[in-house]
């Protein structure tokens, strides 16, 4: 069994190697924001927590994240592993996830901030038919800016954490998508997986 967490900027790629990972592995992909978004959906009482968190402007606190997380994880219908995408997020619930169960590697999709920028407006533009940007507000450079300062601020005591523990495998996330899965396999040291009969 294989507990994996991977992690990176915006537009580095972390949903398509996860699903990937996760097809030719039979690993469960948990995603902390497809999480959040059935809730929303399906308007829990978890969602009206956390419109009201941040209706005042406030990130939705540790305990909550870690809740959601550890509900999901204590589900067990990962017989072969998971694939962790959008958490931790911070250093405690970094600490939280090491404390409830025995990780074996942190996959980090580097991508320096320049190429993170014209993935995202590149996106932005096909998304929204080929004119300049979707009209999402994070969807500026401007705004874009501002959240990859605040992704560095947050992720560099987790990378020092990780670091720490002998469990960062830093993955060049510039290349083809083939490129870093390759990367990624060789790092984990996972064989390649044999054609399902």
């Amino acid at each position: 069994m294989y507990k994996y967490v991977i992690f990176g900027p915006q537009g580095s790629g972390k949903g398509t190697q996860s699903e990937l990972l996760c097809k030719n592995y039979g690993f469960v992909h948990i995603s902390l924001g497809d999480i959040f978004r059935w809730h929303m959906a399906n308007h829990t009482k978890l969602a009206a927590r956390i419109t009201r968190i941040m209706n005042q402007g406030l990130l939705v606190p540790d305990e909550i994240v870690e809740e959601v997380v550890h509900d999901r994880l204590e589900e067990h219908d990962w017989n072969y592993g998971f694939v962790v995408d959008g958490f931790p997020r911070t250093r405690p619930q970094a600490e939280f996830l090491f404390e409830n169960w025995n990780l074996d590697a942190v996959i980090y999709l580097d991508v320096p901030d320049q190429v993170v920028e014209e993935r995202v407006m590149l996106r932005a533009a096909t998304a929204s038919g080929g004119q300049t940007f979707t009209k999402r507000l994070d969807d500026t450079p401007e705004i874009l800016r501002v959240r990859l300062q605040e992704y560095h601020e947050k992720t560099k005591p987790l990378i020092e954490l990780y670091q720490e523990k002998g469990m960062l495998r830093r993955v060049d996330a510039t290349k083809s998508v083939e490129v870093v899965y390759q990367d990624i396999l060789n790092q984990l040291q996972l064989a390649k997986p044999k054609p399902i009969a």
